[in-house]
């Protein structure tokens, strides 16, 4: 059996997914955040179900791309029932969906969730009278703590005993004239009212989709155009213009929506939602929110940066010494001393130094980040600063891929999604790599606290300078993506939909697992296959010489000109280079250049490494210019491969590598000057 589960955003879709499958899709507490479909199989009572995790939607007179693959799955694929997930506090709008399915087909099981949430609101719910009022099998559940499963599987069974049919609503505003059309519709079995509404208001990727499965033309068929405008013409005469259907339609089922609701739904406590309007009150308030979202990227980052010192020394020297028994097994099986040292001094070397230096932060940052979304600040980040990216002609949703792109920014990318508007998704794409990620803040930390902060500094002054560098980055993507909106990207900001989800307690264990394996797991094995790369292509640099010296010293020599122009060096701008497949590696081939070594080697007394730096050069305003430079240069290679991936495009993939790579140095000419 192959069965899709539907939504709204944030009712707990992925979490009944999960549960159904085992698997671990990725869950959380704000809106947009399933962008892609999930497949899993579940065998029960000896039947095998197939169960497809949909992209929520709030309407299937889809907007974005992540609605039509719900709408299309929904209308024209191949499926024995659907799951249709509801939250039990907010039934009311989401029954809008709910019709909109039922005029397609009755094979649906009617799931109301969060039923804990809605007893702690005092809300009562007569599913019995629901299933009855709409005719098909409802089943209560707390998908969190995994009750309702059973009856869950026990309603699709009997949904299959069902025969096939739809509810065709009445919608007063058709006339007779509408069925002139009918004869260009296949006789299937198919909901004619609700086709013959989309195709005269213009659904036009709707209608593509429908001539494509039942054979039809209604997109090229002039006879069919023709007796299309008829009817627009005859409906425009009684008041009814083409703009006006979607509304009337929308209009049509809300109204049965409050009905039902009206029968089935009984409130306790007059305001069910007192704690979280009190909240929104503070977190939400325009002269308070911001600081508040300021303050708590703060903490984060304290925490990040006082925290993982100790496990990062660990692994140091955990794997340095296996470093050395590694190297001696490879001699004792006879292999070439080059081969040894290009295994070991090459490969080994740079991956052991990328998971020594990126697995800390991200153990510490990315279940601290997963706690402020299960607890459900992200949406309120983006209601905050709708405003301001409404002035750069862009949406608040873009704060959630920025948010993203602090761990990764190639899951930034991907999460872009989320996005309705294809102009907005491409710049919210296009900035997503001002965001430094997890491999950047290694670079960032140390660079402060070797010259920007005293040798006592605490942690907190070395987290409010790096929070000052993220706020320019932010600045710079509010600047950009304005100018992009002025310019490639012409257009004026959409209106978009954003639920604020009711605020939970996260639940820790999920939150640790999640964060480690959903995350953590995710940017730490792209970090590793990147690495071993490149890692084979420095030590061949660094070991192949020419006319007396190595490929890594003539090409540093190279860059250093133009390098010192804007406030670097060639070995820097070698090493942000060479850094292109993960930024994690910048630093040790700094050490490289300036050493001239054919290996990376461990460094990590930062004094000594600061004494390194200053001997070759380097002074407060270098360091500024290369902490610039970390934060605006071209983004990693994975993120590179991702936005082509997104766009279908290199040549957004080529703007993605040239737009930050020009703020950046023009920043570093900048500093070069002040200084």
């Amino acid at each position: 059996m192959r069965i899709g589960l539907i939504g709204n955003p944030n009712v707990g879709k992925s979490t009944i997914f999960n549960g159904l499958t085992g698997m671990r899709q990725h869950t959380g507490n704000w809106s947009g955040k399933t962008v892609a479909r999930a497949t899993g199989i579940k065998v029960y009572n000896g039947i095998r179900y197939q169960f497809e995790d949909l992209p929520g939607t709030y309407s299937l007179l889809a907007h974005s791309k992540e609605e039509e693959v719900t709408r299309d799955f929904i209308y024209f694929e191949e499926y024995d029932a659907l799951i249709i997930v509801c939250d039990a506090t907010a039934l009311e709008r989401n029954l809008n969906l709910v019709y909109q399915v039922l005029e397609i087909t009755n094979k649906v099981v009617l799931c109301v969730n969060l039923l804990d949430e809605a007893e702690k609101k005092k809300i009562k719910i007569d599913l019995q009278k629901l299933s009855m009022l709409l005719e098909v099998p409802v089943v209560g559940m707390i998908a969190r703590d995994k009750k309702g499963f059973d009856e869950l599987f026990s309603a699709l069974e009997e949904v299959q005993l069902k025969k096939s049919g739809y509810l065709k609503i009445d919608y007063e505003f058709l006339t007779e004239d509408i069925y002139k059309l009918k004869r260009f519709i296949p006789n299937i079995l198919v909901n004619m009212d609700n086709v013959i509404l989309r195709y005269l208001a213009s659904d036009y990727s709707f209608i593509s989709g429908f001539d494509f499965k039942y054979k039809t033309n209604l997109m090229r068929d002039l006879e069919a155009k023709k007796v299309r405008n008829d009817v627009l013409n005859d409906l425009k005469n009684k008041g009814i213009y083409q703009d006006d259907i979607e509304t009337l339609m929308t209009e049509k089922i809300n109204e049965m929506s409050c009905k039902v609701c009206e029968q089935v739904i009984g409130y306790e406590r007059a305001d069910c939602n007192k704690r979280d309007r009190f909240l929104d009150k503070i977190l939400t308030n325009k002269f308070t929110g911001i600081p508040i979202m300021i303050l708590l990227l703060f903490l984060v980052l304290w925490i990040t940066i006082t925290l993982a010192n100790i496990p990062s020394d660990f692994l140091y020297e955990k794997f340095f010494d296996f470093e050395d028994f590694f190297y001696n097994f490879l001699l004792d099986v006879h292999l070439p001393l080059w081969l040894c040292d290009m295994l070991v001094h090459g490969i080994y070397r740079v991956m052991a130094w990328v998971v020594a230096v990126m697995l800390p932060p991200m153990l510490i940052f990315f279940p601290l980040f997963t706690l402020l979304e299960d607890f459900g600040l992200l949406p309120r980040i983006a209601f905050n600063l709708d405003k301001a990216f409404e002035k750069c002609s862009s949406c608040g949703k873009q704060s959630l891929t920025m948010l993203m792109g602090f761990g990764c920014n190639a899951v930034g990318v991907s999460g872009a999604r989320v996005i309705d508007s294809p102009r907005e998704r491409l710049i919210a794409i296009l900035t997503n790599s001002f965001m430094p990620c997890n491999g950047r803040f290694p670079l960032l930390i140390s660079l402060i606290t070797m010259f920007l902060v005293t040798s006592n500094s605490s942690g907190g002054m070395r987290a409010f300078i790096l929070l000052l560098f993220i706020l320019i980055a932010v600045f710079m993507t509010f600047l950009v993506s304005k100018i992009l909106s002025l310019t490639i990207l012409k257009g004026i900001p959409s209106s978009f939909t954003l639920e604020l989800p009711p605020y939970r307690r996260p639940q820790i264990g999920k939150v640790l697992l999640r964060s480690l394996v959903d995350r953590t797991w995710f940017v730490l094995k792209r970090a590793i296959m990147v690495s071993a790369p490149a890692g084979l292509l420095i030590w061949i640099l660094s070991n192949v010489s020419i006319i007396g010296d190595t490929l890594l010293h003539l090409f540093s020599n190279f860059l250093d000109p133009f390098g010192r122009f804007i406030g670097l060096d060639g070995v820097i701008l070698m090493a942000f280079i060479l850094g292109f497949p993960a930024n994690e590696i910048v630093i040790p081939i700094m050490i490289m250049g300036y050493m001239s070594l054919s290996m990376i080697t461990d460094m990590s007394d930062l004094s000594l490494l600061k004494e390194l730096f200053i001997d070759n050069g380097w002074t407060v305003a270098t360091a500024i210019c290369v902490m610039i430079f970390s934060i605006f240069h071209f983004p990693c290679l994975t993120t590179v491969l991702t936005i082509k991936k997104e766009t279908g495009k290199w040549k957004w993939s080529l703007f993605s590598v040239l737009i930050p790579l020009i703020i950046g140095i023009l920043l570093c000419l900048l500093v070069r000057i002040v200084f």
